[in-house]
């Protein structure tokens, strides 16, 4: 449609492979890969490498000896007919040609048997490279859609594409001594013979390096689609959403909406393929006709007998051959070409810029200064407006911290700075008197316990899912013990068939499903993991729970929290109360604070809204 501007991620998805795939420069510029994944396959394993390789010089070298061997058997042949010989040297011939293709044939089998062991040992190597890359990155690249499309885009495609270009290699070099041979033993009849077989196939090879790139171009233009239907098999196909589903009556509206997508991607599909195997038939005949040509050629100069038969049959089969090594290079190339610009995908993840972590310190000159916000501001990453400003606090050892205000008003974005998930904007935030900039990342994250309101629901044992909170820790049940009791978990953990190791979730045999409470319970009991953590940070980890529930809780919590600052995130006033500072934030500020008692005499924004939902009470 005229004026419509073009769609925002097709024109990103671009840049860098997928922009050069259309140009010659383009062309070879991506076979830069070609020697990181061979350097791949090698550090996966060595011998399987040597042994491919040299299985590969073999099956490429047999085959010109197999057409020599044919020649002269028909000329053996022909030689017996006229002399009247009893024709053993024939046999002997035929024999010789069969243990050639006995080793051809074993060659290739112990290719395939490479290649399967390869394959299997390569795709872990690099799902592992792809997940340990994950390990090291930052939480703003998991909230960003361009790097979730980069990521599906290395998953689905670049676990199976070095081996993939590495075969190819191997058979290009195949191929290329198959070639070389043929060449050899074809020049003796002409040397134009060897110039033509070598043309015939370069029209085909074009057009199949084209399409790869548009090929390539709609893989990556289509990633955000992609990642719609995998949500939307999640969405179908998971336990928690199915009650949401079936009780909205959403399964037939979102498989329809499944459906259109694949039609969409279908249509793409459809037309590329179309077009590649149309210009493939057509550039296809030009290499039928050089093979024909040539064989009309050789013919007639047996018929003039400057040839002797079985020279015929051999030059007939090494130009088929020979048409066909080549068929297979010129392919392989192309596939390679298209094999780099996949892999291009998988080095442009694993190369996402990360920030080398800078501080060292793990301790700071001032313990008892505790925890403080200096004019701290923070803006995420593309966004127009700050998310915090001006945030000015100071917690000490033994003081506990809420913070209240709307959704959206920054108090799980104050939670993400403190525990250095984000770095500010603006200011700095210091714990025991330094810069949390200079603190060595582990080190400071052993000093905060942290359960967010959307905590993660591990499908693993009921103790693991507890050990969950401190790594170190991760199998230690007398340690989970101690944190479930402290989380108000222990009680009911006890009434399940296997305690501790009852496994939770409906992904695997046996698996049980909490409550809301519960689980709220056991992400409590989490934070409690980290016995050596002097700052607990709370965001509405008990919103499932009722008041009385929560209000009891929060007491309990406050008791075992005494030496140490703690920070709640709640929306529940009752429990809000309890804190010694109280911070109402809008739209990013510090709208009020000071004590519960200071607030209402205030007559503020917090005054208002424990009167709001006090009269709910009513």
């Amino acid at each position: 449609m005229a004026g419509t501007p073009p769609h925002p991620t097709r024109l990103q998805a671009q840049r860098g492979p997928a922009r050069e795939a259309g140009s010659l420069r383009g062309f070879f510029g991506v076979f830069r890969y070609s020697r990181r994944a061979l350097a791949l396959v090698w550090s996966t394993n060595r011998a399987l490498t040597v042994a491919l390789a040299l299985l590969t010089l073999v099956a490429g070298v047999l085959p010109a000896g197999v057409a020599y061997v044919g020649a002269l058997i028909v000329d053996a042949v022909v030689n017996a007919v006229r002399s009247g010989a009893a024709g053993r040297h024939v046999v002997e011939l035929v024999a010789l040609e069969g243990l050639l293709v006995a080793a051809i044939s074993g060659a290739q089998r112990g290719i395939s048997l490479c290649q399967s062991l390869l394959r299997a040992q390569l795709g872990q190597r690099v799902n592992v490279m792809i997940l340990e890359k994950a390990l090291t990155l930052e939480l703003q690249h998991f909230e960003d859609s361009e790097f979730y499309d980069k990521l599906t885009r290395a998953r689905r495609e670049a676990s199976t594409r070095p081996l993939s270009l590495v075969m190819r290699t191997f058979g290009v070099v195949q191929n290329g001594v198959s070639l070389v041979s043929y060449g050899s033993l074809l020049a003796h009849f002409s040397p134009w013979a060897v110039g033509v077989l070598l043309v015939a196939g370069l029209p085909s090879f074009i057009a199949e390096a084209k399409f790869s790139g548009d090929a390539f171009r709609l893989f990556r233009w289509r990633s955000p689609e992609t990642r719609m239907q995998i949500y939307l098999e999640t969405v179908l196909a998971r336990e928690d959403h199915a009650k949401e589903v079936k009780l909205f009556g959403l399964g037939s509206r979102l498989l329809e909406r499944y459906r259109d997508i694949f039609r969409r991607l279908y249509r793409e599909d459809r037309a590329l393929t179309i077009r590649r195997d149309l210009w493939g038939f057509f550039l296809g005949l030009i290499g039928s006709g050089a093979l024909y040509g040539a064989y009309a050629w050789i013919a007639l100069t047996a018929v003039r007998q400057l040839i002797s038969l079985g020279q015929m049959t051999m030059y007939v089969a090494l130009f088929r051959q020979g048409q066909a090594a080549v068929s297979a290079i010129l392919t392989a190339i192309g596939g390679m070409y298209e094999d780099n610009l996949y892999l291009s995908t998988l080095y442009e993840y694993l190369e996402t810029p990360v920030h080398a972590p800078s501080g060292q310190a793990l301790k700071g000159p001032d313990p008892a200064d505790g925890v403080r916000f200096e004019d701290v501001g923070f803006t995420y990453p593309g966004a127009e407006a700050p998310a915090l400003e001006h945030i000015t606090l100071h917690l000490k050892p033994g003081e506990s911290l809420a913070l209240v205000g709307e959704n959206g008003s920054g108090k799980t974005t104050l939670i993400k700075l403190l525990t250095r998930l984000y770095a500010p904007t603006t200011g700095r935030i210091l714990l025991d008197g330094r810069d949390l900039q200079e603190w060595d990342e582990a080190a400071l994250r052993e000093r905060i316990g942290v359960i967010f309101q959307d905590f993660a629901r591990y499908q693993m044992l009921v103790g693991e899912n507890v050990g969950a909170g401190d790594e170190r820790y991760f199998e230690d049940e007398p340690r989970w013990r101690e944190a479930a009791e402290k989380g108000r978990a222990a009680q009911f953990i006890e009434t399940l068939p296997q305690g501790y190791a009852t496994q939770l979730g409906k992904w695997f045999k046996d698996g049980r499903e909490l409550s809301g409470g519960q689980w709220q319970k056991i992400a409590l009991s989490r934070a409690f993991m980290r016995s050596r953590a002097d700052i607990l940070v709370l965001d509405e980890p008990t919103a499932a729970m009722d008041a009385q529930a929560e209000a009891e809780v929060f007491e309990h919590f406050r008791q075992l929290a005494r030496e140490r600052i703690t920070i709640l995130i709640s929306h529940r006033f009752s429990t809000v109360r309890m804190a010694d500072q109280i911070v109402v934030l809008e739209s990013g500020r510090i709208a009020e604070r000071g004590s519960h008692e200071e607030l209402m005499q205030r007559n503020g924004r917090y005054a208002h809204l424990f009167a709001l939902q006090a009269r709910g009470y009513r």
